[in-house]
């Protein structure tokens, strides 16, 4: 999935203009409670736009769901209305931990955020974490499950994610009836989810320092677009539609600076305009056995220092921050999908900045294998954090 980001940049950087083809956005969600307000402006990053109840949620029946919207920032700095989701255990005390989980949403499609997906009864769609989530909640957690791509569903946009979960967690301990006003947070969050969560932490001492964050779990995380990009070469690919999804979703975010849809040819956007509104096994089923020179015009792009700035700037490896709150990673021994050696180069720079890190390898070589592996460990971790014990660390 994150082979996606690769991909997906050098999809973009391997094409010639087609015509002055536009950006491809998701189909307007038809619930208005998403809509942004005509005065959102106004707003302050983390600010409450609207909270409203939700019916119980499949795979947690004892949970009270609370939707709430508020002001987020995108990528090129301008506000925009996000929501979150909270999940409420029951008997719940106020100041109780704050858990905000970043799930995996590999879709362009409105349908996939995780705020509808927690109503899908399509077992594609269903949020398989909810055995691990349940437990949070039998510990007497808050769970908060940010829609981290947007309004836009702008798969790939990692920087994007890490404001959205910042200002979610904000918007959270804003809504008074649900008692986290004083509640310490933790972050969890795995492959797309932990690129959402890694960039939280690192931003979080400059963007939203007044958040009581105790600690960050981060895993299977892709630190550096342009290690991906350069290590992606041009073969077909069974999950190429992924990669071409991070291209579209990229575009999203910065049209003028990677104008993918400028750069397909005839049969490349056709695929583009049938996965646009689609979720994971959809957009696998039309780009399966397809590759950059199959959707591509030309590689004009492949040199153009406005799309690599764009894989720059969500490279977290390359971002100078560090998080100010204890980390813990996790990743698979060898993982085919990302460039290990550049979390391990992050997780080094962490360490030689004063930052606590416990670094997991799974006795795994599958990317989503290894997720399975360390949830239980980052879980305790997290736990460990709330309960105020001394962050370990392996540096």
């Amino acid at each position: 999935m994150l082979r996606t980001v690769l991909t997906i940049t050098v999809a973009l950087l391997t094409a010639a203009p087609l015509a002055s083809a536009q950006p491809i956005y998701p189909a307007p969600d038809l619930d208005p409670f998403y809509a942004a307000p005509a005065d959102i402006d106004r707003a302050a990053p983390g600010d409450v736009l609207a909270v409203r109840p939700m019916p119980g949620a499949i795979g947690f029946p004892a949970a009270t769901v609370t939707m709430i919207k508020f002001r987020s920032t995108n990528s090129a700095g301008k506000p925009i209305a996000a929501t979150t989701t909270v999940l409420t255990p029951p008997n719940a005390a106020p100041g109780r931990p704050l858990l905000s989980y970043q799930h995996i949403i590999n879709g362009l499609g409105a349908r996939c955020a995780v705020s509808h997906a927690l109503y899908e009864t399509d077992p594609n769609l269903m949020v398989r974490e909810a055995f691990a989530l349940n437990a949070a909640l039998l510990r007497g957690w808050s769970v908060a499950m940010p829609d981290h791509l947007g309004p836009t569903s702008a798969y790939g946009a990692a920087k994007l994610g890490g404001m959205i979960t910042l200002d979610g967690v904000r918007a959270a301990r804003r809504v008074a009836e649900l008692g986290l006003a004083t509640s310490p947070v933790a972050m969890l969050g795995y492959s797309g989810g932990g690129m959402a969560t890694a960039w939280a932490a690192a931003m979080a001492p400059t963007y939203a320092p007044e958040l009581p964050i105790v600690g960050a779990a981060e895993g299977g995380v892709p630190m550096n677009m342009l290690k991906m990009m350069e290590g992606l070469g041009y073969s077909r690919h069974p999950a190429f539609g992924l990669i071409l999804a991070a291209a579209i979703g990229l575009e999203r975010e910065y049209p003028t600076q990677l104008p993918v849809s400028q750069n397909l040819n005839a049969f490349g956007m056709s695929v583009r305009d049938r996965i646009a509104d689609s979720c994971t096994n959809d957009i696998l089923f039309v780009g399966a056995g397809q590759g950059i020179t199959d959707v591509a015009a030309s590689t004009s792009l492949a040199h153009d220092q406005r799309a690599r700035s764009v894989l720059e700037e969500n490279s977290l490896e390359l971002y100078d921050s560090v998080p100010a709150v204890p980390i813990f990673q996790w990743r698979a021994f060898r993982d085919p999908l990302i460039p290990v050696d550049s979390i391990d180069n992050t997780m080094r720079r962490y360490c030689d900045a004063g930052v606590r890190v416990q670094s997991e390898l799974e006795p795994s070589t599958d990317h989503l294998a290894a997720a399975a592996l360390g949830a239980p460990f980052a879980l305790a971790w997290v736990d460990a954090r709330f309960r105020g014990e001394p962050a370990p660390s392996n540096c």
